[in-house]
């Protein structure tokens, strides 16, 4: 490969590094010829592949690595442990070349309920169904052991491995072992606990273990209550740990199940124009997912999803090879495939497969939309306006944008500021400040309507072309004196929102419309942050010319009041005396040293009047 070619390969790569998410993942590299050389876990994708990409890698397997890599792809996740478990799964059926762990066969320890007449809990890394029902696998084996022990404290499952019958226990075959003396067992080997009891509390274990925790937690709490109620608080202080332990507990995957075995699962989602969509594949073989891609479809006729799917599920199973007897889909397909059956889960294990798969053709839809913006970033710009104008139903897209704050303490050195987005950026050059003129004391309301009247009033003077939206940094209060003067008194049609905040000052909502109403946009997306932003930002501006006011007038001295007394006498002045007291206690003779006689007899006179009296009479 000449200089030329691996310049090209490494831009390619960066390209598909750049656009990574910041989730926990999988990521796989492959060489020329497509084949897997290294599959890898990571808590943030984007963090750990880019670090392999660092001119100051100087590890020399890692240098080997990189110049193998000609292709990139990756498997989102909801946590590390999922992560872990994925990577474990592709490890060994790729058995990659620069992977040197997990590559001996060893899997992640499960846990096991026996299909015998009084059955056993424990963990095992062998799996074998015909000896019972198996959880897991747990990645995370001290919150496995943390389940296992609650468990055996709250159900006190038998852990001998005797065959025991129900013959056997009529014909007293056994005898009480020190696990029953200690406490830590019911005997229902000698009777001491009836068959159903202990089926009982195995059907509450394996509730437990697959997630129900719920109802575990309530007996829990109710033992600790009853405990601290009857003084036994080392007792209450034993259930108290377990319930916090159990409350804890997350280390059973939500992707990974031995009770599924050679499943294809699909899920599709758009893009905003509807013109392309994202579907993804997983695959999972003997309950992991060892396959996991998203491919994108250019729509030709404006198909249904349901089209699209009935086109890309068979070529992409002919893609992979794949025989999978069950197709985990979104909803009902119109079409039937050979030796295979369609389920669309409501919950449990392959409804979370589903998710994933989901969130992985979502993912893939990000990345693209982020690619684009990139290239052009006046296409995200737009799409937020868009989103905006869409959430509003504004009559057209809110280009200009103006937002107002006022600033004071108790009503002193009142100012306002008004900032400008143009395209959801900040247009700073027409920013403006404002000293409130007509308003006496601390009243934001008056304020605002002040500067309101006086910012469009002159803009109407100049014919300069109105904002297209006005936000308000306030809620409904804020946004009724707003349009009290945008409407009522200017006979303005500029629409009006709000941003308000919650109890704790932290914004939470954006309001329009009157009487206002509550606008259905999530916190976390891209248009409340830019909103919030464009709040932050005129708070900022009004701050910040309010200290400037404030600062001019706390700097202000009785020097600045003297007329022929100029910036640099007063340096000259504060330099000798260091105090305008000491200025005022000078006589005469010690002013002229300083500002020679013209300038001290007038300084001296007005810090003297009796005595220029005096003089003149």
């Amino acid at each position: 490969m000449n200089k030329e070619e691996n310049e090209k390969r490494l831009a390619y790569l960066k390209g598909i590094v750049s656009n990574l998410p910041s989730k926990p993942g999988t990521y796989q590299y492959y060489d020329k010829e497509g084949i897997i050389i290294y599959v890898g876990k990571a808590k943030n994708l984007k963090n750990r592949v880019s670090s392999y990409f660092h001119k100051e890698t100087d590890r020399f397997k890692t240098k080997v690595l990189v110049s193998k890599i000609h292709n990139i792809t990756y498997t989102v996740v909801n946590s590390e442990e999922d992560a872990l478990l994925i990577e474990n799964q592709l490890i060994k059926q790729y058995q990659p070349r620069y992977n040197v762990l997990l590559k001996d066969g060893k899997t992640y320890p499960s846990i096991c309920v026996t299909k015998e007449y009084f059955p056993r809990v424990f963990n095992t890394r062998n799996i074998n169904k015909r000896y019972g029902t198996f959880y897991g696998p747990y990645s995370n084996v001290k919150s496995m052991h943390a389940i296992l022990d609650i468990i055996k404290k709250v159900y006190k499952p038998r852990t001998c491995r005797f065959p025991i019958t129900q013959e056997g226990i009529e014909q007293k075959k056994y005898k009480a072992c020190l696990e029953y003396h200690l406490g830590n067992c019911g005997a229902p080997c000698i009777g001491k606990q009836t068959f159903d009891d202990y089926q009982q509390n195995m059907a509450q274990a394996r509730q437990i273990l697959k997630g129900n925790t719920r109802e575990v937690q309530r007996i829990l709490k109710e033992k600790m209550e009853a405990a601290a109620a009857e003084l036994r608080f080392e007792e209450a202080e034993m259930h108290k740990q377990r319930y916090i332990a159990l409350e804890g507990f997350a280390a059973k995957s939500e992707i990974v199940s031995h009770s599924i075995s050679d499943v294809d699962v699909f899920s599709i989602v758009n893009d905003d124009s509807k013109k392309n969509a994202f579907i993804s594949y997983i695959h999972v073989t003997n309950g992991a997912i060892n396959q996991s891609f998203t491919f994108e479809y250019k729509r030709k006729l404006a198909e249904t999803d349901a089209e699209l799917l009935n086109e890309a599920i068979p070529e992409i199973r002919e893609r992979f090879q794949s025989e999978a007897k069950e197709i985990i889909v979104p909803f009902e397909l119109d079409f039937k495939i050979k030796n295979a059956e369609f389920f669309i889960p409501q919950r449990g294990d392959k409804k979370h497969l589903l998710e994933l798969s989901e969130m992985n053709a979502k993912q893939h839809k990000f990345d693209r939309l982020k690619q684009a913006e990139k290239l052009n970033p006046e296409q995200k710009q737009t799409r937020l306006m868009k989103e905006l104008q869409d959430k509003l139903k504004l009559p057209k897209l809110p280009y200009h944008i103006e937002c107002f704050d006022n600033s004071n303490i108790s009503g002193t050195d009142a100012v306002a500021g008004c900032v400008v987005y143009k395209a959801m950026r900040p247009s700073k050059k027409d920013y403006r400040k404002y000293n409130i003129k007509t308003v006496v004391g601390p009243d934001d309301y008056a304020s605002m309507q002040e500067v309101v009247r006086r910012r469009y009033s002159r803009m109407i003077e100049a014919e300069e072309p109105l904002p297209d939206l006005i936000i308000t940094d306030g809620g409904k209060g804020q946004m009724e004196v707003v349009r009290a003067v945008v409407e009522d008194e200017l006979r303005l049609q500029i629409p009006i929102a709000g941003l308000a905040k919650d109890n704790r000052h932290r914004t939470n909502e954006l309001l329009y419309g009157f009487p206002p109403q509550t606008i259905g946009v999530p916190t976390n997306s891209e248009l409340f942050k830019i909103l919030t932003q464009i709040q932050d930002e005129v708070h900022r501006f009004a701050i910040t010319f309010h200290r400037e006011k404030r600062s001019k007038h706390q700097l202000h001295s009785e020097l600045d009041d003297i007329k022929g007394i100029g910036t640099i006498s007063k340096e000259q002045l504060m330099k000798h005396f260091k105090s305008v007291r000491k200025i005022k206690a000078a006589d005469i003779q010690s002013l002229t040293a300083v500002l020679g006689t013209a300038k001290a007899t007038l300084l001296y006179n007005y810090f003297h009047p009796t005595d220029q009296n005096l003089n003149k009479k």
